[in-house]
């Protein structure tokens, strides 16, 4: 069972709340979150209510302060519990629809323009698990969840352009 505590105050201070499920709006418990402490499962926390905004993937640990889950404030205002799964399979594409494929992965990209000589993808399709894109190289800048399913163009996993630096799969490494 998945389990996170938000904390008001950074360094596990102040009112809390814990959560074990889906919440499409925090605003009620919480009026900002200074830490987070993830017991178990991995999250995707969103700035805005109802699952929208930037998004920050957490796995299980302790994030004393929003810097550490490479947020640009302390507003948490929803979360996602993500499913725990044992393989995983997203193809890539240069163009929108599905057209020009470049690949097939089944492990984490720390690079996408290393390994494949491309800064942008158009289309991406993910066959089996969960998987976080990462706008920048290293698993660094804006983050999106990918759940399985069909993203003919970038607008639809929530991004402004097709830029892309890395991949890595929901995996809780605990």
């Amino acid at each position: 069972m998945a389990k996170i505590t938000f904390y008001e105050d950074r360094g596990f201070q102040g009112h809390h709340f814990e959560c074990s499920s889906d919440h499409p709006n925090l605003q009620p418990y919480l009026s900002r979150c200074g830490s987070i402490r993830v017991d178990s499962g991995c999250w995707m926390l969103y700035e805005r209510p109802n699952f929208q905004g930037p998004q920050y993937f957490l796995r299980r640990g302790d994030y004393s302060d929003h810097q550490q889950w490479m947020g640009l404030s302390d507003s948490v205002r929803s979360c996602r519990v993500i499913p725990y799964t044992s393989s995983h399979r997203i193809r890539l594409y240069e163009r929108d629809d599905y057209q020009s494929l470049v690949s097939e992965l089944t492990e984490d990209c720390s690079c996408i323009h290393d390994r494949f000589r491309l800064h942008e993808l158009y289309s991406l399709h993910v066959l089996e698990g969960y998987w976080v894109l990462y706008e920048m190289p290293s698993y660094r800048g804006r983050q999106y969840l990918l759940r399985p399913g069909d993203y003919r163009r970038y607008h639809d996993w929530g991004a402004v352009d097709a830029r892309v630096g890395s991949l890595r799969r929901v995996i809780d490494l605990y």
